[in-house]
């Protein structure tokens, strides 16, 4: 009877452990073709559809050049959390780079990712000639 009884009690607590769960409204961001310099900040947001808040202890880009920011406080179930991220826009060209957040969610590791192309401005500046000098 008493192993029943524990069976029953490990049962309940594993249960109660994973019944957090995230809902994401894009799981990737797409930034489309922008200019060289332009806003990098994109913001992820999604919905703690669980009985039990969410805590985020961790978020890890795959580069240097790209900066999330984790929700400091626990999402409670029913709640609405974001996630911000910040992309280092000065580098031409196109890019994919993931970001792994690490939780206390049914699915202790989430991977989320941002996508786009920086192309070169058009400048607005004169170019120096060489011939200004003479």
């Amino acid at each position: 009877m008493r192993l029943l009884f524990c069976f029953v009690v490990a049962f309940f607590v594993s249960l109660s452990m994973f019944s957090q769960e995230f809902k994401f409204e894009n799981e990737t961001i797409d930034y489309g073709s922008i200019e060289k310099g332009s806003n990098g900040d994109r913001i992820f947001t999604f919905k703690n559809i669980g009985t039990e808040p969410i805590i985020i202890t961790n978020i890890v880009s795959s580069c240097g050049c790209t900066i999330p920011k984790k929700p400091e406080k626990p999402i409670m179930p029913g709640e609405k959390g974001e996630i911000k991220v910040s992309y280092d826009t000065q580098r031409l060209g196109s890019f994919s780079k993931v970001i792994t957040i690490f939780s206390n969610a049914k699915n202790t590791r989430k991977a989320i990712k941002i996508k786009g192309f920086i192309k070169k401005g058009i400048s607005l500046t004169k170019q120096k000639s060489i011939l200004s000098n003479y």
